[in-house]
């Protein structure tokens, strides 16, 4: 059907293509007629679909560079398609061209990685890390060097201070934070923590429905015992973070320690955290009550402190031991762990 209909679409085309020859000139007349033989060619190979070779294109392209109304009598393509070739044959000519010159001679992936390194580790720029590599012997021109310099994040100065501080005093430092979980009620419990920076040990957590200044006090109390270990602790610019609760910090013999406004990376380990929370356990479950949601975080906070492996640290917060296989005919085990959403391996001999 339409096969048979594609003729009788063609004809009435074909009819005002030639009303407006009548009114061309001979020279446009004859292109005309030599661009249509070309599609005609094209036309007649024996295939399903017509095959344009590069002669064809080459056509096109050249046809519309010097014939401003090469689109009126193109049938074959759409005019985009002649474009693209266009802007294709543009580039590889100049790729042709363009031969590549000896350049600067490459440099070591251990001196890139050096590089690196020094970028990270130091506050220094591309001429402090060149001298430093000349004293190794590593010559590196200024322009090689800046193109392995990691990109500068915004307020260097600050967040370098902010993280040499950090893995200086990471033992001695502590977060607290807040983070919401609606109930099927569509109630709002709000869950407060304090979690320890060195081994990532949670120290104290409780919720509820209306947090207030004077309740997070009594949870710094419990969460930090009459001779604290800790001598920093890091919290956000939330409301209930108040003076009243900075001063009450100091009480403790702890300096208070708040972060940036729109800063959550200072405060990393916190947050950290509250995604691991979220992910490992909130989105698995639907939390019924309040206390539905504090058996399910003690439970999970258990687990989390005594028995999760973290990857920062090869271990759990409280130290976990490594097993050895007793004998060979043991066996690993899987123990479930908060209702069955993770689990801890052991060895067990084999009934």
């Amino acid at each position: 059907m339409a096969s048979g209909m594609r003729p009788l679409l063609q004809f009435p085309t074909t009819v005002i293509r030639s009303l407006f020859a009548l009114f061309r000139s001979r020279q446009e007349q004859a292109i005309v007629e030599l661009a249509l033989r070309q599609q005609l060619a094209v036309y007649a190979q024996r295939q399903p679909r017509p095959r344009l070779s590069s002669l064809d294109r080459a056509f096109w392209v050249a046809l519309a560079r010097f014939w401003p109304r090469w689109k009126s009598a193109l049938v074959v393509v759409q005019p985009e398609t002649v474009v693209r070739w266009h802007r294709e044959g543009f580039r590889r000519y100049w790729r042709s061209i363009s031969t590549p010159g000896p350049g600067r001679p490459p440099i070591s992936e251990e001196t890139k990685h050096l590089i690196i390194r020094m970028a990270t580790e130091n506050p220094w720029r591309a001429r402090k890390i060149q001298a430093e590599l000349s004293k190794l012997g590593i010559r590196v021109s200024l322009a090689t060097l800046s193109r392995y310099l990691p990109k500068v994040e915004p307020s260097p100065g600050q967040q370098q201070r902010w993280m040499t501080f950090l893995r200086n005093h990471k033992d001695l430092i502590a977060g607290m934070d807040f983070f919401v979980v609606p109930t099927v009620h569509f109630e709002l419990l709000y869950v407060w923590f304090a979690i320890d920076h060195g081994r990532r040990r949670i120290l104290h957590f409780h919720l509820t429905e209306n947090p207030t200044a004077s309740w997070v006090i009594q949870q710094l109390r419990h969460a930090f015992p009459d001779d604290p270990t800790h001598r920093f602790l890091i919290f956000d610019n939330d409301a209930i973070f108040s003076t009243e609760v900075a001063s009450s910090i100091e009480t403790f013999g702890i300096r208070p320690r708040r972060t940036a406004f729109r800063s959550p990376w200072q405060n990393g380990t916190a947050e950290r955290l509250v995604g691991s929370i979220r992910r490992e356990l909130l989105d698995h479950v639907v939390v019924l009550s309040e206390d539905h949601l504090r058996r399910l975080l003690q439970e999970y906070i258990e687990y989390y402190n005594a028995e999760r492996v973290h990857t920062s640290l090869g271990d759990a917060p409280a130290g976990r031991s490594t097993e050895a296989r007793p004998s060979d005919r043991a066996r690993v085990v899987g123990l479930p762990r908060v209702g069955g959403l993770h689990h801890r391996y052991v060895w067990r001999e084999a009934a």
